[in-house]
Formats: structure tokens, sequence, C-alpha cells
């Protein structure tokens, strides 16, 4: 089986567009989402749209929790809590729905796969995994680890390997996995990358053959970053787009 997993869309339709389109050349069996399809951006309703009707499943992100209540996020910086605050109050409610029946965690057991938004330790907290120091706190649970974990929330593409004793980054790219090792597979972000690509980020996991790949497609920049600028948003939402960060 050939997965599409993504994260972190954070309302950007046109990246969101521009990658679903790309996956159609992959033969991709199954897509599952990360998390955090709201927040940031100009185009929540039209994101939550087309990740329901292509997904399999979705795990919740901090972004999805804040917006359907089920978070406190007054610590937040000013623009980022306007911003959930502006998409809770223009989301349709069946989209509302949907976000407040989102699970944590989404096991695959027949692919050896957990999905999760940030860190699996306690999935709940949204901790991030994107340094090696982060990676080797799931030491703890080594036993209780999947083949492989894929994560979202830290906008980075990352790629960890775990033995029982030692956690270490490899290069971002494509890696057949070593059935001795465990994964841990950060994405990056379909609609805000931090990694100063400004080119949207998805993945690709064949099941048979235990290949993870990145994958990178740009969109229109200009048209997502008018949308930000013309609506009650942060500009600097549409600004951080054009630099990847």
């Amino acid at each position: 089986m050939r997965l599409g997993i993504f994260s972190d869309v954070h309302a950007n339709l046109e990246a969101l567009v521009a990658v679903v389109s790309a996956y159609r050349d992959e033969a991709i069996d199954e897509y599952y989402s990360l998390g955090d399809t709201v927040g940031y951006g100009a185009s929540p309703n039209e994101c939550c749209d087309i990740v329901r009707k292509l997904v399999k499943a979705t795990v919740l992100g901090n972004h999805d929790a804040a917006v359907a209540s089920r978070m406190d996020y007054s610590y937040y910086y000013d623009a980022a809590r306007a911003a959930l605050d502006y998409h809770a109050r223009l989301l349709d409610p069946g989209h509302m729905d949907w976000l407040r029946e989102l699970p944590y965690t989404h096991p695959l057991p027949e692919y050896g796969v957990l999905l999760s938004h940030g860190s699996p330790l306690q999935p709940e907290e949204f901790d991030y995994v994107f340094t090696e120091d982060q990676a080797r706190t799931l030491l703890g649970i080594f036993d209780r680890l999947p083949r492989v974990t894929f994560i979202g929330h830290s906008h980075l593409c990352r790629v960890f390997a775990l033995s029982r004793d030692r956690a270490y980054e490899i290069p971002v790219g494509r890696h057949v996995l070593d059935p001795g090792r465990k994964y841990i597979v950060s994405v990056g972000s379909v609609g805000q990358p931090r990694d100063f690509d400004n080119r949207a980020s998805y993945t690709i996991f064949d099941t048979n053959s235990s290949v993870v790949e990145f994958r990178r497609v740009p969109y229109d920049i200009e048209r997502c970053a008018g949308k930000i600028f013309r609506s009650p948003l942060a500009p600097n939402f549409g600004n951080r787009l054009f630099l990847g960060l």
C-alpha cells in the first residue's frame, strides 16, 4: 500500500490543492492527515471540506483543539490567538463537530504505523519532536512504539532512527527503513513550512517496500497571501509564506 501522509494544512487552500494534485501522480491508496487543518490561514472551511473527503483518518492538532474548545490557548501569542478566535466564528457547524471528535492518535497496526500530531509520549500535550534530544525522550516508550510514527506540529521535515538506547537524526529524503530500527518521521507542513523552503511538504510511505519519501511542491503563494491580507488575520501570516518560515 502507498500511503499519502501530510500535516499542518493551516487553512492554506492553495497549498492543499497543489499537494492533492501532486499526489494524484503517485498512485496513493490511502491518505492520512496529522492534524492542524485550521489556524493561521484564510480558508478553514474549504480546507476542512477537502481533508474530510480525502483522508481515511486524521488526528487532532493543537490548533484544531483550540478552535474546537478542547484546550486552553490563552497563552498563545496575540495574533495566533486572534486567528483561532476568527476561525471558531467562521467554521461551519459540521466542521466544528468533526474537530470535536478527532482522536489524539490513530494507530495503523496493519502497517506498523502510528499517527500523532506531536510527540506520542503524551499526545494530548502536543510536545515537539524536531531535535535529537526531543527524540530521546521517546526511548522510555520504545517497546510501545510501532515501527514508524508519523508526526507533524513542528512544520519541519525530520527523520529520527531509534534503537533501545539511542536516537539519532538521519537526512531527509528517500529512506528504506531498517527493520532493526524504529522511526519518528516529522512530515513538515502543507500550509506553513518553516524550513526556509516555501514549497508545500508532503510524504509517501510504501508499506510493501518500507520506503518513506519526502516531497515538495510549489503553490500560488501570492493568491494565498492576498486572501490573508484582505482578512482580519495578521498580515505576517501571509508574509511568512513567501520566506518559508
